[in-house]
């Protein structure tokens, strides 16, 4: 009997020795560091943030935009379309211009009817030291003239062409600028939660520690550190493409560290939808290109009306030459009008097809009308439903934010779970994204109206300057 109680004492003491150490243990190989587990970068010194961006090149969007106007190949070659089309243009006035040639030769000729008659074989030499002959076109009714008026239209459209290219290239470079700030804000949120929840992971561990909290708070805190340390590679990432996109609008591929002097702002435009019209009549690229191609075809079909009318010119020759090289010479002097090889029926089809494309012209301009104006509509209603968005996101950042302070104060004198706080953060990081992603889509909406119209917008007025200025 003696025996079983000292038995039982001896059990009741390890037994409370065990339960002392239990709960005040941590299992690092479980439970380690919140550092050790942070982000590892191989490169500090390439890695440096300021605000919320990474320090190398300073960069603003005017910049940007500056780096694409001079870089991007589109631009590049829409601009050599122009000096092309010019060239063409003096190609067509060559028309006028003295056509000067010159030829020496030698032939041996055996003629067969003179042979016949004489009975016998005659066989000539004729030489030619040179023969110079110049030529000069008169007139030819209107045909060089048309020939050249749409050439001179051609070299607008492509004139007209390069303001939409750059048009479109400075839309693409905002939309792209924008989408790197959103980038880096989003990275900042990514950065910020891992910190959060990193506080969190020791609180919990802290708690778990003294006996206040079960072993399971540490478990939950691990998970939520673990899934906000895969969105800020994610986010990381996402950095690195959107510096990748920006790159390549820019023509310039190898740059890969910013210094971004700028943030996402709520800067807003007052402009009406009659007024947006109105400005795109007279700047879009677009709706003058239509006009030029119009023009254009009526051109063609003057010029396909004038394949009957002949061309008036002069000519003059001078020859040396004879029995040898130098044995004689001779000359010939005189104006020609020469008519084409007429064909009644091709030309007469030619005309109605030049008539054909001529009406097709007019509808396709037409039909760009219609688009532009339901490209204005839809970047206006964009842009105004971004535009309403902003106070609602902005409200739900601070309430988001408001209770997750809440939640925190409560779980730092052990009064909310693991999972309420969770909650809290979760939605306030939901919030910030949300509203950094409406001052993102608000900006690119913004670009988007700019491009439809043609022309940039100054913040709080209809005051409009020059896009690219």
């Amino acid at each position: 009997m003696y025996k079983k109680i000292i038995f039982l004492l001896l059990i009741l003491n390890i037994g409370t020795v065990f339960a002392d150490d239990f709960g005040n243990t941590i299992n690092e190989k479980e439970y380690p560091q919140a550092e050790a587990v942070l982000p590892k970068k191989t490169d500090e010194a390439d890695f440096i943030i300021e605000g919320s961006v990474e320090k190398n090149i300073d960069m603003t969007l005017d910049k940007c935009i500056e780096l694409a106007l001079g870089n991007n190949p589109q631009i590049n070659a829409a601009f050599h379309d122009i000096l092309a089309s010019d060239a063409r243009i003096k190609q067509v006035w060559s028309n006028y211009f003295p056509q000067l040639s010159w030829q020496t030769g030698y032939t041996r000729i055996r003629q067969l009817q003179l042979s016949d008659a004489l009975g016998r074989n005659l066989t000539f030499n004729y030489f030619i030291l040179g023969q110079v002959t110049l030529q000069q076109m008169l007139y030819d009714f209107g045909v060089t003239q048309n020939q050249a008026t749409i050439k001179r239209l051609d070299y607008e459209a492509y004139k007209t062409t390069l303001a939409g290219t750059i048009n479109d290239i400075i839309y693409q470079t905002k939309d792209a600028y924008y989408n790197l700030l959103y980038a880096f804000e989003n990275k900042k949120v990514a950065e910020d939660t891992v910190n959060k929840f990193e506080m969190f992971y020791n609180q919990a561990k802290a708690f778990y520690e003294i006996g206040m909290n079960p072993k399971v708070d540490v478990t939950i805190a691990e998970v939520n550190l673990s899934n906000a340390k895969l969105q800020l590679i994610q986010a990381d990432n996402a950095v690195n493409l959107a510096v990748a996109r920006l790159n390549n609008v820019m023509g310039v591929p190898f740059i890969d560290k910013y210094n971004v002097q700028e943030r996402l702002k709520y800067q807003p435009v007052d402009i009406t939808f009659n007024h947006s019209i109105e400005i795109a009549r007279e700047a879009r690229p677009e709706l003058k290109l239509a006009e030029l191609k119009v023009e254009s075809a009526n051109q063609t079909l003057k010029l396909v009306k004038k394949s009957y009318f002949p061309t008036l010119s002069v000519e003059g020759q001078y020859q040396r030459g004879g029995r040898s090289w130098n044995s004689n010479y001779g000359y010939n002097v005189g104006g020609y009008l020469n008519f084409p090889t007429i064909n009644g029926m091709l030309i007469k089809n030619e005309i109605k097809e030049a008539r054909y494309l001529y009406d097709k012209e007019l509808a396709n301009a037409k039909n760009t009308q219609n688009q532009i104006y339901l490209e204005i509509q839809n970047a206006f209603l964009k842009l105004q439903e971004k535009k309403n968005q902003m106070p609602v996101a902005m409200l739900n950042v601070k309430q988001s934010k408001e209770n997750y302070e809440l939640s925190y104060g409560r779980y730092r004198v052990g009064e909310a779970s693991p999972t309420e706080l969770k909650d809290a953060q979760i939605n306030f990081q939901q919030a910030q994204l949300s509203y950094y992603n409406a001052l993102y889509q608000y900006n690119s909406a913004k670009a988007e109206l700019e491009k439809s119209i043609g022309k940039n917008l100054t913040a709080n007025t209809d005051d409009i300057i020059e896009l690219g200025q």
